[in-house]
């Protein structure tokens, strides 16, 4: 390569990179969650999560929750079913699934969520799409979560892998899915409830000190949690 007229040999290596799916960071007391994707092992990661979560709250540490799923394109729709139980109260509606030559089939929180009383925050831009606009629906939907970001991607169908010959296949559109409050949000996306849009150079790397998006989802929650704090008792 060329670095300042000259040139530069570089070792090039190459290797597999595993970004993890599920990765918690900490603001002080509040938890951000990014989850990149629905995959395999996301409910297995997310488990061990939420274990995590339970512990900090029991000492006093977790007064908040960002899950920022902003560039996670979806998945596999029992993911979304999984991470969106842990926020909602039994039997509550997550997605139904609507098909042309059948009744629709619905998906319900499995259980009661335990983490469903910590006030909680959802990162979006336009790269969330699928089972990461499912779990964002339904929460906004159940007044469980707030959305800051940018308007997600708008993915509101499912497809079916067919293999064909000659190591060929094909996806096929088989159903569409309708969130709890009854939109259909292809190539519509979600709205964010506030919107924040990022301010970062082209070729740059986003840097924490330029995350405005986040540092919203904070505020929110900052606020949030004050607000609990001094609502007024009537006896």
């Amino acid at each position: 390569m060329r670095r300042n007229d000259s040139d530069v040999d570089v070792t090039v290596v190459r290797d597999e990179i595993n970004i993890p799916f599920v990765e918690t960071t900490y603001e002080n007391d509040i938890a951000v969650i990014e989850l990149s994707r629905f995959g395999e092992p996301t409910n297995e990661l997310w488990d061990k999560t939420v274990n995590e979560l339970l512990a900090k709250k029991a000492q006093g540490r977790l007064k908040g929750i960002v899950l920022d799923m902003r560039g996670n394109p979806g998945g596999y729709l029992d993911g979304a079913i999984h991470v969106a139980t842990e926020f909602l109260p039994a039997r509550e509606l997550i997605v139904k699934q609507e098909y042309a030559d059948r009744e629709p089939e619905k998906y319900f929180a499995k259980r009661d969520g335990k983490l469903q009383n910590i006030p909680m925050v959802i990162l979006l831009n336009q790269g969330s799409a699928s089972a990461s606009e499912i779990v964002a629906g339904a929460l906004r939907d159940h007044k469980k979560a707030k959305i800051v970001g940018e308007n997600s991607f708008g993915k509101g169908t499912v497809q079916q892998a067919l293999d064909l010959k000659d190591n060929a296949g094909i996806h096929v559109t088989i159903s569409k899915w309708i969130l709890p409050g009854g939109s259909w949000i292809q190539e519509t996306g979600i709205k964010p409830d506030v919107e924040v849009k990022l301010d970062i150079k082209d070729g740059n790397t986003m840097r924490r000190e330029d995350d405005a998006q986040l540092d919203k989802a904070i505020e929110l929650l900052k606020s949030s949690v004050s607000n609990a704090l001094y609502a007024p008792v009537y006896l």
